[in-house]
């Protein structure tokens, strides 16, 4: 057979079309062509291949060799192609049997030697290939992020003769095994750490129970930063669903994936001086960023002023649609940013105790507020201010018991799981139309929402926040209607605006 055809998976974004290795050997002159758009690691696996071949105690043949990468007009980059061009040539030349090729789905680079390499960004290659009900041959160096895919043949090889071997009647490939994915997560941090802010704990655990973004207001050293860092541990475990989709961002972003870690939300933190194409992705190929690592997880941003203007104003539209569509001359991406923004500030550039207090001039207050635009903080469902800690609060912190957050995670799995129950979605992610339906209000409470909506000036966006952040109250003591009490809470949480 002169003509043999394997499949494998591109990376395309989140994405992994198929592509078609198909080989052809002819007589003439020896020749090795590779096309299809292939990129400058896919053109240099002739030198990969024609070694790992001849290492491999196979013959490579003295003809003319045509690797075409199907369809033609999908870039191909990476060594991942490097297996399956290799057992083409070796199928084509009749030195391996190819009856069970069409079967499998082959990814690995190959060194000189002939040894298997591992693939970076493989998650998503192995979710299609489960799709399609293929099975895959992998290297045996991505066991580790292989073996979250549940249903999926997959065989493992440290090298190409073993690969070979097994498909000309040797022994078997070795077939790995789905890890178990459930397991106690071990945070470095918690809840009970924290004492005093009884009302910032009271909304963060609120933005905890509907996913709510918030932003929080202090003199240093009263606490903001501990709280952020702590939300993580308060959340509920991430869903086999929401952590394959978070686990194939962090696989093509070349982040370790393993099933230590992968039911864990994903927490990003970022420092000030980060640019804006690292915070929402880019590249001319373009790659994720911070938010995309952060999908299902919380993104922190700390000294929130200090961030470059621009930096932040990208994150503007992924607030509010949860994804980031990354478009460049010759290539479009889109990625998935479903993350829970949480941000902390000093109320001015001194890091006086209050605002109230302040001894800035207003010029001063002016350039500092203007860091931050007012349709970014519209997007920010909680906004509170901490006060300073009281001598008191830390010098009897010993006598004062905190709640640990696997106490509070406990309630916040069951506020979410009502939501869930009743919407399919979490509060946070209520269409209009559910609002209507599940965040109603009596005559009282409609008077005091009217009233609120004047004086603070709200815009139709935090209005609809209002009703989103009081059925996430009602919910945390499992009320059926919004009640007045947990309406005046809700506007309780929009300090910015009263500031305004």
């Amino acid at each position: 057979m002169s003509l043999t055809q394997l499949s494998t998976r591109a990376q395309e974004g989140i994405n992994a079309p198929e592509v078609n290795v198909e080989v052809h050997i002819a007589n003439g002159l020896p020749a090795f062509t590779i096309v299809g758009l292939p990129e400058a690691a896919v053109r240099e696996a002739r030198d990969r291949v024609r070694s790992a071949i001849i290492n491999s105690g196979f013959e490579f043949p003295a003809r003319r060799i045509t690797v075409n990468l199907a369809p033609a007009d999908l870039p191909k980059e990476g060594g991942r192609y490097d297996l399956a061009i290799a057992l083409g040539i070796l199928a084509a030349s009749s030195q391996i049997n190819a009856s069970t090729l069409n079967q499998f789905d082959c990814y690995g680079e190959l060194a000189l030697s002939g040894e298997c390499r591992p693939v970076v960004g493989l998650l998503p290659a192995l979710i299609s290939s489960k799709k399609q009900n293929k099975k895959v041959i992998i290297p045996q160096k991505n066991e580790a992020e292989a073996s979250l895919i549940e249903g999926l043949a997959i065989f493992t090889s440290h090298s190409l003769a073993q690969i070979c071997s097994s498909l000309n009647g040797g022994h078997s490939l070795p077939q790995l095994e789905a890890s178990d994915l459930r397991y106690t997560p071990q945070f470095e941090c918690d809840l009970d750490e924290v004492y005093g802010q009884y009302e910032a704990r009271r909304a963060l655990e609120i933005a905890a129970s509907g996913s709510h973004h918030m932003i929080m207001m202090g003199p240093p050293g009263t606490g903001k930063s501990m709280l952020a860092q702590r939300l993580n541990t308060i959340l509920p475990l991430m869903s086999e669903t929401e952590a394959m989709s978070s686990a194939s961002v962090r696989s093509i972003s070349h982040k370790p994936v393993s099933a230590a870690n992968w039911l864990q939300r994903p927490f990003q933190s970022p420092h000030h001086t980060v640019s804006g194409v690292a915070l929402v992705g880019g590249g001319s190929n373009p790659k994720p960023g911070e938010i995309s690592l952060a999908h299902n997880g919380v993104l922190f941003l700390d000294e929130l002023t200090e961030f470059d203007r621009k930096s932040i104003e990208v994150l503007r539209e992924p607030l509010e649609t949860g994804k980031i569509h990354i478009s460049r001359a010759a290539r479009q991406a889109e990625f998935p940013a479903q993350f829970q923004l949480v941000a902390a500030m000093n109320p001015c550039p001194r890091g006086c105790d209050s605002i109230v207090s302040c001894d800035c001039s207003a010029e001063q207050l002016n350039r500092y507020r203007n860091k931050l635009s007012a349709p970014l903080m519209d997007r920010i469902d909680i906004q509170i201010e901490l006060p300073r800690l009281e001598s008191h609060e830390l010098l009897n912190r010993k006598q004062v018991k905190q709640e640990a957050s696997e106490i509070v995670r406990m309630r916040v799995t069951k506020t979410r799981t009502r939501q869930l129950e009743r919407q399919d979605c979490l509060n946070s992610r209520l269409t209009n139309h559910q609002i209507d339906a599940f965040c109603q209000l009596d005559v009282s409470s409609e008077k005091i929402l009217m009233t609120a909506i004047d004086k603070l000036k709200l815009t139709a966006r935090s209005y609809h926040k209002l009703l989103k952040l009081a059925r996430t109250i009602a919910d945390m003591v499992d009320e059926k209607n919004i009640q007045q009490m947990h309406l005046l809470e809700a506007i309780s949480y929009r300090q910015q605006d009263k500031r305004q």
